[in-house]
């Protein structure tokens, strides 16, 4: 999806979001924008760390009787 957008698109946002937000808010947006993406990618890292030992694990095979 946003490997169609290029320079001249990623430009041409940030001249849009600095008209709708002005210069004195973009920073607290970006700041906003990182400190969302660093706690996904925590998450995200948690998810998958804790899924990992549970198919490392052999499951216990179940006799019947």
């Amino acid at each position: 999806m946003l490997q169609n957008i290029g320079i001249p698109g990623l430009i041409l946002i940030l001249v849009i979001a600095l008209i709708i937000f002005g210069p004195s808010k973009l920073p607290e947006l970006g700041k906003a924008v990182g400190s969302t993406l660093k706690e996904f990618k925590k998450s995200t890292r948690d998810l998958v760390s804790d899924e990992e030992p549970e198919k490392s694990q052999p499951k216990k095979e179940e006799k019947a009787i």
